[in-house]
């Protein structure tokens, strides 16, 4: 039996109007009715009209907020040789080869927020595929998690890079910040967002993309948004 909304989400959800709003009044409502005492994060939840059980209809790939998600990523970089030290250098948080691998796999740990590794390691790294994999942690190549480039890599990451993947039901959930972002710097990091999602559009996929998109903050009710003018802005790039 679904539990009843509380009374301070069904107060807050009586601001949100039955229709779309444009993202510049969508953010600023979203946090005149946060009611939650701590610093939620704004997600948005894009449902897609795509079938991702078909490989040509999946959608991913990553955008780097503009101005950050007001949380440092815990960063796992696994590689070898020199690369040891550059990741040191760069900020990684932990640092490892093989011995980081073997962790993962003996104890299931997943105390890290992001993982990238070099090539030369992806036979080993390709072992942990069912622990890092449910938790969309599994480096790959499309999202610049598999790189030469580690210092580039970690720095995009610690910048608040987000990685986006299309679920099995079509949608695909990201953050785009904390409601106690200034609603300019959260309105430009959702138009970020929402854009690279429409320019990762597959070319097989038919029919309306973008079948509906709603923003919220993490207890808050989700408030539609009209998409229509990302959808031209990227088919004019």
């Amino acid at each position: 039996m679904a539990r009843k909304p509380g009374k301070q989400y069904q107060a807050a959800s009586k601001q949100v109007e039955a229709k779309e709003y444009q993202l510049e009044e969508a953010i600023p409502l979203i946090k005149k009715i946060k009611y939650a005492k701590f610093d939620e994060t704004v997600e948005i939840h894009m449902r897609l009209g795509v079938d991702p059980k078909h490989a040509d209809q999946m959608v991913r790939g990553t955008v780097v907020m503009p101005n950050g998600l007001g949380k440092s990523k815990k960063v796992l970089v696994i590689t070898s040789g020199d690369k040891l030290r550059e990741a040191q250098e760069a900020g990684a948080d932990l640092v490892g080869g093989e011995d980081m691998v073997n962790k993962i796999q003996s104890e299931s740990w997943t105390d890290f927020d992001a993982v990238i590794a070099t090539p030369d390691m992806m036979r080993s790294v390709g072992k942990l595929g069912k622990v890092l994999g449910p938790r969309g942690l599994m480096p790959n190549p499309k999202t610049g998690t598999v790189t030469v480039e580690v210092a580039k890599a970690i720095k995009e990451i610690k910048a608040g890079k987000v990685e986006f993947r299309v679920d099995k039901t079509g949608i695909i959930h990201a953050p785009v910040g904390k409601v106690s972002f200034d609603a300019g710097k959260l309105v430009e990091n959702a138009a970020s967002l929402i854009t690279a999602v429409i320019k990762a559009k597959p070319a097989v996929a038919k029919g309306k993309y973008v079948r509906s998109a709603t923003i919220c903050s993490t207890m808050g009710p989700g408030v539609a948004v009209d998409t229509t003018p990302f959808s031209v802005k990227a088919a004019a790039v």
